[in-house]
C-alpha cells in the first residue's frame, strides 16, 4: 500500500523566491500527521501543492501512490480539505452548498443529499442546514467548512489551521471528532499554531522553516531535544553557585534558590540531591520543569540568516485564499 502521502525533492518557485526547497516527506496510511512551522514556513504552498491548485517547479509529489499532476483526479478525489478561511458560496443554504461540492466530485445527486446530511449532522449543525453561510455563527462555520472535506468521504483529510479563533469548547469538539475520524482509517495532515493541539492529536510531527523540513518525530521524541530545570530550594543562601559541571548545562543562584539546567531532569535529580548534601547544603524543596514542546519549535525554527523574505510569505498565503476560493466554485 503507498503512502497517503509521498514528496521527494518537491520545489516551489515565485520567480527568485523558493517556498519549497526540495521537501522530501512521507505521510503513512491512516497517520495524524502534523506540519507545523512559522508563516511563511511553506506550509500552504505545500497543500495547494497537494491539491493540485499550485503547480510545482521541480520533484514528485503523490497521494495514495497517484501523481498530483499526472494523476490529479484520483490524488484530489481523495482529498478533502477544510481551509482556514472561510471561502464558501454565501448565496445558498449551506445544505446545498456541500450537495454542490459532492456534485463536483462526480458524487450523484441523490447520494449527494444523504451524505450532506450526514455530515452536517456529524458536525452538530444539521439544524441549521436551510440557512446561509452569513447567518451561522463563528463556530458554526468552522464546522461548515469541515463537514465540506467530508462530504466527499475523503481518505486524506487536510485540516489547515482548523481551530484557528474557535473558543476552548469548540476546540475540544473538533478534537473529538477528528481523532474519531482518525480512529476509523482517515489519514489526517493537521497544520497549527497551536503547540498543544499538535501534540495532543498528532502521531508524528514535520517541523519547516524556509521551505525546509527541519525534523520529523514524536511529541515525545522532540520533547527529549531538549533541556529540564531542577528548581532547589536550599536552607540558607550560598555564597557561591556550586560546581555541577559533571552533567549540568547551566547553574543560577537566585537567594535561597538553585536553578540547574540539565538533560534529563527525572534521572538527574537524585544525583544533584546527594551531591549538593555531600557539599553541605540542607534542601528544603525540589521541582523539575520539563521541555515543552513550544520550547523546542522555537529553538529549531529560529535563523540568523533568513533566506526567504516576508514577500515569499505574502506569496505563499496569498496565492491560498484566492485557489480555494476557485476550488469552491469547481473552476480548479
Amino acid at each position: 500500500m503507498p503512502p497517503a502521502i509521498e514528496t521527494v525533492d518537491l520545489v516551489k518557485e515565485y520567480g527568485d523566491l523558493r517556498a519549497l526547497q526540495e521537501l522530501s516527506l512521507t505521510v503513512e496510511k491512516g497517520e495524524f500527521f502534523g506540519l507545523l512551522g512559522p508563516n511563511g514556513a511553506g506550509k500552504t504552498t505545500f497543500i495547494n501543492t497537494l491539491v493540485g491548485l499550485v503547480r510545482k517547479t521541480g520533484g514528485e509529489a503523490r497521494v495514495f501512490g497517484h501523481d498530483v499532476e499526472g494523476d490529479y483526479q484520483q490524488a484530489r478525489d481523495a482529498i478533502g480539505v477544510a481551509p482556514q478561511e472561510f471561502n464558501v458560496d454565501r448565496f445558498f443554504p449551506i445544505r446545498e452548498v456541500l450537495e454542490h461540492k459532492a456534485g463536483y466530485h462526480g458524487i450523484p445527486a441523490d447520494e449527494a443529499a444523504e451524505r450532506a446530511d450526514e455530515v452536517l449532522k456529524r458536525v452538530g449543525i444539521y439544524d441549521k442546514r436551510n440557512e446561509r453561510f452569513d447567518w451561522l455563527s463563528g463556530g458554526m462555520k468552522r464546522r461548515l467548512l469541515l463537514a465540506r472535506a467530508l462530504v466527499t468521504d475523503p481518505d486524506l483529510l487536510i485540516l489547515d489551521e482548523p481551530t484557528a479563533g474557535v473558543d476552548v469548547q469548540l476546540r475540544h469538539d473538533l478534537w473529538e471528532l477528528v481523532t474519531e475520524l482518525n480512529e476509523e482509517g482517515t489519514t489526517i495532515l493537521l497544520t497549527t499554531h497551536y503547540i498543544e493541539e499538535a501534540e495532543r492529536l498528532c502521531d508524528r510531527v514535520a517541523i519547516m522553516n524556509e521551505g525546509r523540513k527541519v525534523t520529523v518525530a514524536t511529541p515525545d521524541e522532540l520533547k527529549t531535544r531538549g533541556t529540564d530545570t531542577i528548581s532547589v530550594q536550599l536552607e540558607s543562601t550560598p555564597a557561591v553557585a556550586p560546581d555541577l559541571k559533571a552533567y549540568a548545562h547551566e547553574t543560577s543562584v537566585s537567594g535561597d534558590h538553585l536553578e540547574v539546567r540539565v538533560d534529563d531532569g527525572g534521572s538527574i535529580a537524585p544525583r544533584l540531591l546527594n551531591d549538593l548534601e555531600a557539599m553541605g547544603y540542607e534542601i528544603t524543596d525540589l521541582e523539575i520543569s520539563r521541555t515543552s514542546l513550544e520550547e523546542i519549535f522555537v529553538d529549531l525554527t529560529r535563523s540568523e540568516d533568513r533566506t526567504v523574505t516576508r514577500s515569499s510569505a505574502t506569496a505563499d498565503d496569498g496565492e491560498s485564499d484566492h485557489d480555494l476560493e476557485r476550488e469552491q466554485e469547481g473552476v480548479a
